[in-house]
């Protein structure tokens, strides 16, 4: 009963708005029953690279990534006048075209539907196109930056977003993002065929895979140039003049923004864009698209949609994080007009949501506020977004505003650092770089946790990886030395039961004390202790000897 009911009300929509004559429509099932596919069996639906990237990360496969049963959408698309144009498995609902009433009545009477719903309307609620980036281009008219000292990459005009962060750290590290696969989802990659910003990653085959999911084909070298000028801000290879934060990664690149309307729709191509990036296995997705209004205001959101779990896109930004990717998207330009806020999926949970600064660190004033109307600190950090270096469309340099350009500069470095610790869950090491941020102990809705430092990030993950280790090596132990027989160092590891001074002291056998170290030791907290003193010492046994106040214990050393 509840089904009809809302299908008349929606037929009484159309009846009384006119101009509100939809082509797109989404068509929602109840279940995935009969499917032949099975959870257990997932490699024959996802791919070897997806199944690591769960496995990895303890992520069970669960019915949201079964494929949506092959005879309801045959159904569907035998009703009659209609095109099934994408699919959803993880919100089990298919895209369909058609503006056939009798087809939606027939579809909306499958036992297995629960409901179809209006996405896209026919016309333009207004002939006034309206800027849908609104961000400003400025071609560069001074000279190229110069290489600083230890400038490797020779980043040219890209210097000054990279250090703002330290990125050249990871670099100089050899860490550019190889073996990371990025899926940038956006409105058209123009001209990154023959662009010369992008010549190494053509020429290294670094572009996987393309898809249009507006217009159902594979090229996208002839849409907008926004998604060309986000590209170019990870991808490009120009020493001197314009050198990415992540040059040696691998690329999808997705059409799923129609710049030609503003409608419910373009969030589920976004879907099956993010949907398709998982199941090849991208490890992380970068997208500068967001969503408030649309040409039909019967659409629009509210700032208290902003919550995380309202639009469709930012519940599928979620769902992207919790199947192990690490999903940045751009907060928004809206900072100095009416709308004010960040827009979705920047308020989607469990993501990095990328305010604009500019090269010195300033806020800029068209970066979007938070926080999420559910009060959660938004954006989540901050990048060069103002004046941030791209390429054109033609190939020269230039600089552009906006949040867009924040988020690749951002999402590239994060790769990364994820590729310099790739044993690290992706909320861990979305954690890292919210903690090397230069407000994490104040943050505000400007910026978030400030402007990451990826030194201090890479410094974090490494200890985080000695500890790690180190609880490996100890076992079950409370101490362990090792390693034994050793050359130069060595280290002891401890994990002790009392808060208490540690003092350890070192004979040979026939008791001679060599030297006494004193150590302050906490309950529980694990500490690494290196023993650099044992340089001098000639070669033969020693004795180490551990006391605490509570217990004494005595170890065998050989010095080789």
């Amino acid at each position: 009963m509840r089904k009809t009911y809302l299908f008349i009300l929606f037929i009484f929509f159309l009846s009384k708005n006119t101009s509100a004559q939809f082509t797109r429509y989404i068509v929602q099932f109840k279940d995935k029953a009969g499917t032949p596919f099975s959870i257990s069996d997932p490699s024959k639906f996802l791919s070897p690279k997806a199944i690591a990237r769960r496995t990895k990360q303890h992520i069970a496969i669960d019915e949201t990534d079964l494929p949506i049963v092959s005879r309801y959408i045959d159904s569907v698309r035998l009703s009659g006048n209609v095109t099934v144009l994408d699919q959803s498995k993880w919100f089990n609902q298919i895209c369909i075209g058609t503006s056939d009433a009798a087809v939606l009545a027939k579809i909306n009477s499958l036992p297995f539907v629960i409901n179809t719903l209006p996405a896209k309307r026919s016309m333009r609620q207004s002939l006034v196109e309206r800027d849908k980036f609104n961000e400003q281009i400025n071609i560069i008219t001074s000279p190229l930056s110069p290489a600083s000292p230890g400038d490797y990459y020779m980043y040219g005009n890209s210097l000054d977003q990279i250090h703002i962060h330290h990125g050249e750290y990871l670099h100089n590290k050899g860490f550019r993002g190889e073996g990371i696969l990025i899926a940038v989802i956006d409105a058209g990659f123009y001209h990154y065929k023959t662009l010369p910003a992008f010549d190494s990653v053509r020429a290294n085959h670094q572009i996987v895979e393309t898809y249009d999911f507006v217009d159902n084909e594979v090229s996208v070298d002839e849409d907008h140039s926004h998604g060309m000028m986000c590209f170019s801000i990870m991808a490009a290879n120009i020493p001197g003049q314009l050198v990415g934060s992540s040059p040696g990664a691998d690329f999808l690149l997705y059409r799923s923004e129609d710049v030609s309307s503003e409608s419910p729709v373009e969030e589920q191509y976004w879907v099956a864009a993010a949907e398709r990036a998982d199941s090849i296995g991208a490890d992380l997705i970068s997208t500068s698209l967001g969503y408030d209004t649309f040409d039909n205001p019967a659409f629009n959101y509210t700032y208290a949609d902003m919550n995380g779990h309202t639009s469709l896109i930012a519940k599928a930004a979620t769902l992207a994080a919790k199947k192990g990717m690490i999903v940045a998207a751009a907060a928004g330009n809206e900072g100095n007009k009416a709308w004010h806020f960040i827009l979705t999926p920047g308020d989607a949970d469990s993501i990095l949501t990328v305010g604009a600064v500019d090269r010195s660190g300033a806020a800029a004033g068209f970066s979007s506020y938070g926080p999420s109307s559910d009060g959660r600190i938004k954006p989540t950090v901050a990048s060069v977004g103002a004046g941030t270096s791209i390429s054109s469309t033609t190939g020269p340099v230039q600089t552009g505003n906006g949040t867009s350009f924040a988020t690749p500069n951002l999402a590239g470095l994060v790769a990364c650092l994820w590729q310099a610790f790739p044993e690290f869950t992706n909320m861990e090491i979305i954690e890292a770089v919210k903690q090397s941020g230069s407000i994490y102990t104040m943050p505000d809705n400007r910026i978030g946790y400030g402007i990451p430092d990826f030194s201090k990030a890479f410094d974090s993950l490494s200890q985080q990886r000695s500890i790690r280790n180190a609880l490996v090596i100890l076992g079950n132990n409370k101490i362990k030395i090792y390693p034994n027989p050793f050359k130069n160092n060595l280290t002891v590891l401890i994990n002790p039961d009392h808060t208490a001074n540690g003092i350890f002291r070192l004979f040979d056998t026939g008791g001679k004390l060599y030297f006494t170290k004193q150590i302050p030791l906490k309950e529980g907290s694990l500490q690494i202790i290196n023993f650099n003193e044992l340089q001098p010492l000639q070669k033969g046994m020693y004795i180490l000897h551990f006391s605490d106040g509570f217990s004494r214990q005595s170890f065998k050393i050989i010095l080789q």
